[in-house]
């Protein structure tokens, strides 16, 4: 083989080394994220810490549950979703910042802890329902908002995101158990009163801009004395006065100024169990009767621990910080880098 011909035959070798090095490693991109239900359910990922060091736009897969399927979302993708399911997009940026942080934790924390409870299927660490966090697809939003207000609404979300990315919030140098709800009733929630499980960042702080600023602070609602019985599993509920043996009283309060225990019928419930039973706003409630009907007013919405949302709200109208907002409603906090945990 002569000189130019040795050198062409290289020339040839070296190009088709170089398009398998590009091809191949596209190739393994492409299959690794493709729709898992494409191929039945996969198993949830390997969590090792090195790999997620190694990946910091690792995936989330979600359980879509009208679609049936699970899909893989990117983490900020995922909060993104979450941020606009959870939160109006009316609120102020800076609680839209600490509702982004808090749906990071939360998620980082299953991932972490590799806790996939509640899920329906093998492969999702979570639903997209308020089972666990609330998600909506930009194609959803789109929908829901309209071309003309979606430039503006889709750029506040991004924001609330970008600028928060990666952040999460820890206790100890874990990832906190970040609950939220809607609407307090002047007072957030000690874990333990709620949920009998004494976590020590989830206490019990005044949220006092929530009466003021939420529409679902204060609601009535008409029990019907057979509906009352049903629903509580009780008998000989009669329509009188809070002092009878048969009839409803507080017997305790929490810190939280919410029903810790009371008596309906002769029978102790938790306020959290009259509260579910009878599907009431809140585990603060007031009631009166109204022939053999109950009438029912609540105040707040939601189980009260963790971070008031329309108290997120009132505290960024004042000029607080997503970080000043969160490190109020979750004492004792910290706030850190997803991929500085996953590293270590």
């Amino acid at each position: 083989m002569d000189k130019k011909k040795a050198i062409r035959w290289a020339a040839i070798c070296l190009s088709s080394f170089v398009a398998v090095v590009v091809i191949v490693p596209s190739i393994l991109v492409k299959s690794n994220t493709r729709d898992p239900s494409s191929a039945g359910v996969l198993p949830p990922p390997s969590l090792q810490q090195s790999q997620l060091a190694e990946q910091p736009a690792f995936q989330i897969p979600v359980y879509m549950s009208k679609q049936k399927k699970v899909e893989m979302l990117l983490l900020e993708q995922y909060v993104r979703g979450v941020l606009a399911a959870e939160m109006p997009i009316e609120f102020e940026l800076e609680a839209m910042k600490a509702q982004a942080i808090a749906a990071r934790t939360y998620i980082i924390r299953r991932m972490i802890e590799q806790d996939s409870s509640n899920v329906p299927v093998v492969g999702a660490w979570v639903t997209d329902t308020v089972a666990h966090q609330a998600y909506v697809t930009n194609e959803d939003l789109k929908k829901r908002w309209g071309p003309e207000a979606y430039k503006a609404n889709s750029d506040k979300l991004d924001h609330a995101v970008n600028e928060t990315k990666d952040l999460i919030l820890t206790y100890k140098d874990k990832p906190i158990q970040a609950n939220f709800f809607s609407t307090s009733n002047g007072f957030t929630e000690n874990s333990e009163d709620y949920w009998n499980e004494y976590i020590p960042y989830l206490r019990s702080v005044p949220s006092p801009w929530d009466i003021k600023l939420s529409p679902r602070y204060k609601e009535t609602i008409t029990v019907p004395f057979k509906d009352l019985q049903r629903k509580l599993g009780t008998t000989g509920v009669l329509p009188v006065s809070t002092n009878s043996s048969n009839g409803l009283k507080v017997l305790e309060m929490t810190q939280g100024h919410r029903i810790k225990k009371m008596v309906v019928g002769g029978k102790t419930f938790t306020g959290r169990e009259v509260r579910e039973r009878l599907g009431l706003n809140s585990s603060q409630f007031q009631w009166s009767w109204k022939g053999s009907d109950l009438q029912i007013t609540t105040f707040g919405y939601g189980h009260g621990v963790g971070m008031s949302q329309w108290g997120a709200n009132g505290m960024a109208k004042e000029g607080k910080t997503a970080e000043q907002i969160v490190k109020y409603y979750y004492t004792g906090i910290e706030i850190d880098r997803a991929s500085n945990l996953v590293k270590k």
